[in-house]
């Protein structure tokens, strides 16, 4: 399982959006139609290859990524958890890192299901009172989003994608192959290994699940 989360300031957020819109036009696609990982195709690929490059040019973009493997060792009754409230704690484990208190921060989650309202809700308590914001200023509000209407989402979903694929050895698709390979030219990374903790622009973490009996 993936996850991840792309961040920018908010001044730079409408002319981020802009330029992504402005790369689907120039692939002759609509800037309505969504990037997602499962539409990368040998087709789309210049298109994909432009955001990836994008991405990594644009120095107002950053991405953090989790990856959780494997799966099958999760052990939610020895946590007293079910698994929509470990998936929340992943959620905070992702952006615990990423907020200062000197900043504000407007989340924006993909939306998961019409059940979690009070989980999000949880999750910015949890993420302001881990920096002693009390007062939940510095996170005004958590969100829940249709991909389609929030670019950024989409590029992270892309770049969710490819650590996914590449954590998972697949190779099935040479399109893929080729994005999970330019991202790994351009961040420097494996994809497969945590990076260094002040890795900024691409900053990927790697967990394991506890063993409840160590």
């Amino acid at each position: 399982m993936t996850l991840g989360a792309v961040w920018c300031p908010t001044a730079a957020s409408a002319e981020i959006a802009r330029d992504i819109r402005g790369i689907k036009q120039r692939h002759g696609t609509a800037p309505s139609v969504e990037f997602k990982w499962v539409k990368a195709s040998p087709s789309r690929l210049p298109l994909y290859l432009e955001l990836i490059d994008y991405f990594f040019d644009q120095p107002n973009l950053h991405f953090r990524g989790m990856v959780i493997s494997p799966k099958s060792r999760l052990m939610h009754s020895a946590f007293n958890q079910d698994h929509d409230t470990w998936y929340f704690k992943m959620y905070f484990q992702l952006l615990r890192v990423l907020i200062e208190t000197s900043n504000s921060y407007r989340v924006f989650l993909d939306v998961k299901d019409t059940r979690s309202a009070h989980r999000v809700e949880k999750l910015r308590e949890v993420l302001c009172n881990s920096v002693y914001d009390f007062q939940q200023i510095c996170i005004p509000f958590i969100q829940t989003v249709q991909s389609h209407d929030v670019q950024q989402v989409q590029l992270a979903d892309v770049l969710i994608g490819a650590i996914g694929y590449a954590n998972r050895g697949l190779n099935t698709s040479e399109a893929k192959l080729r994005i999970v390979q330019q991202v790994r030219l351009r961040s420097g990374y494996s994809l497969t290994r945590t990076t260094p903790y002040a890795e900024s622009k691409f900053n990927l973490f790697c967990w394991e699940p506890r063993d409840p009996s160590a």
